[in-house]
């Protein structure tokens, strides 16, 4: 299990890409009711430019040791 501060540490993979924040968060929230530590990455130009995640995306991350994990409870 990974411990609080370790799961930084780790190196992070990308387990889903999603069109906006809310579908991202949505995911975030299964991965970590599952107890997989979650992350998003956005690049919204700090909050003022919600379309850039149009064009980017917005990616969701785990630990790599967590990524089958992770892409299962994603498909489920």
């Amino acid at each position: 299990m990974i411990q609080r501060g370790e799961y930084m540490e780790e190196k992070q993979v990308v387990v889903g890409k999603y069109k906006n924040e809310i579908d991202a968060e949505i995911a975030k929230g299964h991965l970590e009711s599952s107890g997989i530590p979650a992350s998003i990455i956005k690049d919204d130009g700090g909050g003022m430019f919600p379309s850039l995640q149009n064009t980017e995306g917005v990616q969701l991350l785990v630990a790599e040791t967590q990524k089958e994990k992770a892409r299962h409870i994603l498909q489920g």
